[in-house]
């Protein structure tokens, strides 16, 4: 973290209450270890299930860390024991995020009854920082996504009071008047009409764009899992955009520590015995759900590339529901001696670190996206929803990796366009300077 925030010699207690995903929630933990190791006291606050889904404390953080369970409330609709995104399915999303603005009454019991110095918050609760500016608390959005993704949005005031001009698919397929810099950053046809959704009031009684204008207009500072190093002219927008403090607290990579864990031994058997660099490992979040037929192209693409693959295709648990997605007939029993389809959890850290790992085919998390460069690893990139589409286009501009190719109407890609890009990132002559820049650009992403 590059600045004077919270690095002076005072001992603070700071609040943190991420939103009910684990893509959010693990970021503001990492988050929390870092502040901690200054001496700072953190409540981290939680579901009682997200909590108890959190990985285990270092020792000497334990007295530092306190893990605060506050119940999240009944609401029609959402699935029993559903406490995080990767419980639910999208149709469910409205009762969630429903359900979180209703926390607001046990956590303002807490920060009455604990009065802490800070509170550090995700793009949700847009009830919460004038319950902080009432108890005299200093306010913090902290926003595990790229800095890009979030100047797309534009100005708060903008975001708050309906004025953005962009109405229609097209205005959000260029890159945004306010950006006077040369990018690629813009959706495809095809994705942009979640962006148009996002202007526009949703079941929680609030559009998504007036929820995040109103979070960053009430927050004194916006804290970025991002670095200088990497793309600063979007962080310098985000302050003349936002008028107030953008700060970059470092890409905060989960320390790789010994596993010994039954899944990674016989993972760690099967990656020992690929060449160096050969495996494409595939990941697509632990949150998305896959059609048919993209299950389908993903699978036969991999298997018509000829390249040794790792795929982790652990499926969401969406409150117990199954899935009615299968691979394509006979696929597992053909690909043997090709690649491994590991249907349970996967240490994604211990994969990308092996040696026989040489890229990632990933849907552009940015969580992944930095996991995956922090290796050195060129990426093949498969977005599917909001900010993953613009990671994508900042992937493939800085030649680090390429986009596998969809259609612009539905998004919809084939078998041959998977194969295809695989190829050209792992074994052909054009695929030499993305796999050195990837190399290259782990002096940032590793540091």
């Amino acid at each position: 973290m590059d600045s004077d925030f919270m690095a002076n010699n005072t001992k603070l207690h700071v609040v943190m209450f991420p939103w009910l995903a684990f893509g959010h929630i693990m970021p503001f933990f990492e988050l929390s270890k870092f502040i901690s190791q200054k001496g700072h006291k953190i409540s981290f606050v939680s579901t009682p299930r997200n909590i108890d889904r959190l990985p285990r404390l270092p020792l000497h953080l334990v007295s530092l860390i306190t893990l605060v369970k506050i119940s999240l409330p009944k609401v029609e609709g959402l699935p029993e024991s559903a406490e995080a995104t990767m419980d639910i399915s999208n149709e469910d999303m409205p009762y969630l995020k429903k359900a979180f603005c209703g926390m607001e009454t046990g956590l303002t019991r807490f920060l009455e009854e604990s009065r802490p110095d800070w509170i550090i918050y995700d793009f949700t609760p847009h009830w919460l920082p004038p319950i902080a500016v009432r108890l005299g608390i200093s306010r913090a959005t902290f926003r595990a996504v790229s800095a890009w993704f979030l100047a797309f949005f534009g100005p708060s005031e903008t975001m708050m009071n309906g004025l953005d001009e962009r109405k229609k698919v097209e205005d959000f397929m260029i890159p945004p008047k306010w950006v006077r810099f040369k990018t690629k950053v813009a959706y495809r046809r095809y994705e942009a009409r979640w962006f148009v959704g996002s202007t526009q009031k949703n079941d929680s009684e609030f559009s998504d764009a007036y929820v995040n204008g109103k979070i960053i207009d009430g927050s004194e500072v916006i804290l970025l899992r991002h670095c200088r190093e990497f793309e600063p002219d979007w962080l310098k927008l985000l302050e003349e955009l936002h008028h107030k403090p953008v700060i970059p607290v470092g890409l905060m990579l989960p320390q790789l520590e010994e596993n010994d864990n039954e899944s990674w031994v016989s993972i760690k058997t099967w990656l020992d015995n690929q060449n160096m660099e050969a495996v494409v490992y595939v990941a697509l979040g632990s949150e998305l759900t896959l059609s048919q037929d993209q299950l389908n192209e993903l699978a036969l693409g991999l298997e018509l590339s000829g390249v040794p693959f790792f795929w982790a295709l652990r499926k969401p648990s969406q409150a117990g529901k199954s899935s009615s997605v299968d691979l394509p007939e006979g696929f597992e029993e053909r690909i043997k001696g090709q690649g491994m389809v590991w249907k349970s959890w996967a240490p994604q850290l211990n994969i990308l670190s092996h040696a026989s790992v040489g890229s990632f085919l990933t849907h552009c998390g940015w969580s992944s996206i930095i996991e995956g460069l922090t290796f050195g690893h060129p990426l093949i990139a498969l977005p599917f929803v909001i900010d993953q589409c613009l990671n994508a286009r900042v992937i493939a501009d800085k030649q680090v990796g390429i986009e596998i190719p969809k259609n612009d109407e539905d998004g919809s890609y084939t078998r041959s366009s998977v194969s295809n890009s695989i190829k050209l990132v792992m074994v052909e002559s054009e695929g030499k300077k993305i796999r050195g820049n990837a190399k290259e650009i782990r002096e940032i992403f590793g540091d």
